[in-house]
């Protein structure tokens, strides 16, 4: 049973006529499926509701066609053809006592227009604010505009209430809704009675809520979503000037809903921002307002939920990530189960989904965004299959998650790890510069296994083929994990560069080893993902001259997609390293490197005593093709399926080691597909001629 020092979290809040049964509030969050894989997000909320959170909320809503965010997917309200696939959500949200609720949203200055090709619309002309800088330029709302958008937001809100939604999440955060564009100056640069004074600002955000109370109020819940701190100087929407705003609007919504400015400050990974990092911008302003308040911090700690509550920070605990990493966090915390937690890592894999327009991943929990597409229960996994034991090989992500999943099966598993420890690369990347709340990702299993009584550990046990025929299991799993290459080949390079001999070469195992080079040392990052820029950070502070050499445009090009590139390329400057961007490596010698420029080749040396290569890795395979080339043994030692997974089979984040590892359980035993798709899809039907 819970304890009772948790009890607080599980009281009920009032949200204007409704009441939430707890004090659990899963933020309005993006999945990449939206209105492209409608089944896909229901489910998925669906399953939050399941595990006790007591508010619910879809991700950002497009409530009309004049401002939408293509090629980003996400939800659309724009005429009644939208709502039955909202109202299945809502439907699914609701099953186990929740509140759903629908986070409506006009992108205004964000909005490019793309899909609709409408001319974009926003307080001030301005040119439009994207993500990939959309050469395109919003027109000023006129004041017959902003009695049109107006009336958009109430019929946006009864189509809300006929999908079935509780509660409207009116969206003035991050940079991404009209609410914080009419609020701000930075977007706000009119002259007449919606601009200047804060009082003239926020006449919008009071006559769109008068609006939207007068139509559905009596029986929907109504939150705004402000920005906390727009963080860019006077100009911008200040902490200060949110706490006027609430102070003079104390009773606008039914809760106001907190988070910080943009999505980067919001959102930042945990290698840059601790746990309830908003805290500071937060407190106090619960004085200013009756209504509730809901704000966010990647909180993973019940017993740091209870003191934002009972410090008065607080009323409800918002969570977005948490919820993705373990959808049943409450029902833990109410079930007293709080080592079962998967606590979110911070890694921001999730967010990539929504920023590359694709399904989206989560590191800890690989059923995210598969609970209807494959039928992924996060708590609940299928019968054992008709074998009985299986030995899995190796012990990184891929490896104990396997593990962990078919002990849940009830497979009898042996675990062969060739080190002492477990946890393979998650093991050494975990004490890398910003990366030790990855270690989750081995606690969360390690602890899992620990409790089974069907799975035996075996270290420094490093095995061959031959052993592995000797031990009589029916299934052999290898996931024995990958090696960084030496020789450069990635993507500048398909076959190895020159390197001269003498020349130092490093690559990140040496580092992770403890093999730390010293004096002048270049960093080639041709991979482009965070180990680079975390590389050169952990030699700048152990004292070494370091130059980070990139091909890309951006140091740790692919953390964009994470939303934390924007906060590595500083905390490179500042550590002292030199940044040499849109340059290759061509060649490598003792005391240099000749560096190349990506668009016209030209050529020059960059002093170097040391290389550490950041390219690509190789899977280590052997054991798999050593046990295919003696594929015909198999009968007689009682193998009946050999499989490789994880980054020994293809080389990528963690996130996609622990999907591997998750689908390999599930699949052990199961029926043979053939051709048909592994995962459910929808598809839109045509239209009638």
């Amino acid at each position: 049973m819970r304890d009772p020092r948790y009890d607080i979290l599980f009281e009920p809040v009032k949200i204007g006529p409704l009441t939430a049964k707890n004090r659990f509030y899963q933020v309005p969050h993006c999945n990449g499926g939206g209105y492209r894989d409608p089944s896909a997000a229901a489910e998925m909320r669906g399953i939050k509701a399941e595990g006790g959170w007591g508010v619910i909320f879809t991700e950002q809503c497009e409530m009309h066609h004049t401002s939408e965010i293509t090629p980003f997917i996400e939800l659309r309200l724009w005429e009644d053809k939208d709502i039955p696939q909202l109202r299945k959500m809502s439907e699914k949200m609701k099953t186990h006592g929740a509140l759903a609720g629908i986070q409506l949203a006009y992108s205004g200055i964000n909005g490019p227009n793309l899909y609709s090709k409408e001319v974009p619309l926003a307080p001030s002309a301005l040119p439009i604010r994207t993500f990939t800088n959309d050469p395109v330029q919003a027109r000023a709302l006129s004041k017959s505009d902003i009695r049109d958008l107006r009336r958009w937001f109430v019929n946006a809100a009864k189509r809300s209430k006929e999908a079935g939604f509780d509660l409207i999440n009116l969206y003035g955060a991050h940079g991404f809704g009209i609410f914080q564009h009419f609020l701000s100056r930075a977007t706000n640069q009119r002259s007449d009675e919606y601009g200047g004074s804060l009082e003239n600002r926020a006449r919008f955000s009071q006559e769109v809520i008068a609006d939207i109370k007068d139509a559905v109020g009596d029986t929907m819940g109504i939150a705004l979503r402000v920005s906390l701190d727009e963080a860019i100087g006077e100009l911008g929407f200040s902490n200060a000037e949110v706490r006027d705003y609430i102070e003079m609007n104390r009773d606008l919504p039914d809760l106001w809903d907190l988070a910080q400015g943009t999505w980067e400050d919001c959102s930042g990974p945990s290698r840059f921002k601790d746990e309830s990092a908003q805290e500071n911008l937060v407190r106090g302003i619960q004085e200013l307002t009756d209504k509730p308040i809901v704000g966010v911090g990647r909180f993973t700690s019940a017993d740091t939920m209870v003191k934002q509550i009972r410090s008065g920070v607080l009323n409800m605990i918002g969570c977005a990530r948490p919820s993705i990493a373990d959808p049943f966090l409450p029902k833990k915390i109410e079930e007293g189960r709080i080592d079962d937690i998967r606590e979110c890592i911070g890694c921001n894999i999730c967010i990539t989904g929504d920023m590359t327009m694709s399904i989206s991943r989560c590191t800890q929990n690989p059923t995210f965004m598969e609970e209807w597409r494959k039928g992924w229960h996060p708590e609940r996994m299928n019968e054992k299959g008709d074998s009985e034991n299986v030995l899995v090989v190796g012990s990184g992500p891929a490896g104990l998650e396997a593990a962990r999943a078919l002990a849940e099966r009830g497979y009898d598993v042996a675990i062969a790890e060739a080190t002492t420890t477990l946890g393979g690369r998650v093991a050494k990347e975990r004490k890398l510069p910003g990366l030790s709340a990855w270690g989750r990702v081995l606690e969360y299993r390690e602890y899992q296994i620990s409790q089974k009584p069907n799975v035996e550990t075996y270290f420094e046990s490093e095995l061959d083929a031959e052993s592995i025929l000797e031990f009589g299991f029916e299934n052999i799993c290898l996931a024995t994990g990958s090696t960084w290459r030496r020789d450069g080949v990635s993507r500048q390079h398909i076959v190895p560069m020159p390197i001269a001999e003498g020349a130092k070469i490093y690559t990140p195992d040496d580092l992770m080893d403890g093999t730390i080079p010293e004096g002048r040392v270049v960093v080639y990052d041709d991979d482009h993902y965070y180990m680079g820029g975390v590389l050169a950070e952990l030699l700048a502070k152990n004292g070494a001259q370091v130059t980070l050499v990139t091909p890309s445009a951006y140091v740790s090009d692919w953390t964009n997609n994470t939303l934390e590139q924007i906060a590595i390329h500083p905390r490179l400057v500042e550590a002292g390293v030199e940044i040499v961007l849109n340059q290759g490596v061509t060649e490598i010698h003792p005391d240099h490197v000749v560096s190349n420029c990506t668009y016209t080749d030209r050529t020059w040396k960059i002093e170097a005593d040391a290389v550490v290569m950041v390219a690509s890795r190789v899977g280590n395979d052997r054991i798999f093709e050593d046990l295919m080339v003696r594929e015909s043994d198999w009968a007689d030692a009682g193998i009946k399926t050999v499989k490789l997974i994880g980054d020994s089979n293809a080389p990528g984040p963690i996130a996609w080691a622990t999907y591997a590892g998750h689908r390999y359980a599930r699949e052990l035993d199961t029926p043979d597909i053939g051709d048909d798709l592994p995962f459910r899809r929808e598809i839109t039907e045509l239209a009638v001629d």
